[in-house]
């Protein structure tokens, strides 16, 4: 899949194995936009998902990738659970932003999801950050409140909150296939 993008072409595909090479670098460059967040001061943004726990997951065949010409330029990590497909990681490198790449990976999810027979596509992030919650809600997805409905989403934030991500600023979004 091609698509023209501010004057550049850029195409997504699934990822293969040998992708996850390249994957930990762009999600070090993209967490730059958090490095300024006093409530992050303590998190290491050079702590990025490790080469082996990509390639798992990219053969569970629901992973991503974006090019711009030969070099990857974004990427989505997602893992099947049950009915449902979470996405883990999206990262577009800071080179390529704002160039729709970003919800171009999402929407290439929601199709694979639905293509698949899963019923929902859900994740976690911030939901104060523009490029976050605010993003995600644009491209259908819902912030899930009633998280006792959830467990999985539940414990996926208590795990967060664990690692030193500030919880009150975090939530879980779901979005519904039809």
């Amino acid at each position: 899949m091609s698509v023209g993008a501010q004057g550049r072409d850029w195409s997504l595909r699934l990822a293969r194995p040998a992708d996850a090479a390249q994957m930990p670098a762009i999600e070090s460059a993209a967490s730059a936009l958090f490095a300024g967040d006093p409530d992050l001061a303590r998190l290491d943004f050079d702590d990025t998902w490790e080469e082996p726990e990509l390639i798992s997951l990219i053969r569970k065949g629901h992973c991503l990738v974006s090019h711009v010409g030969e070099r990857m330029a974004g990427f989505l990590v997602s893992q099947p659970f049950s009915r449902e497909l979470h996405i883990w990681e999206m990262d577009v490198h800071p080179d390529f932003q704002q160039r729709g790449i970003g919800a171009g990976l999402v929407r290439a999810a929601q199709v694979d999801a639905r293509n698949s027979g899963f019923k929902a596509l859900t994740l976690t992030t911030f939901r104060d950050l523009p490029w976050n919650a605010p993003f995600y809600a644009r491209l259908g997805f819902e912030e899930v409140t009633a998280l006792d409905a959830h467990p999985r989403l539940a414990g996926e934030l208590a795990n967060e909150a664990d690692d030193g991500l500030p919880i009150a600023r975090r939530c879980a979004m779901i979005h519904f296939l039809e």
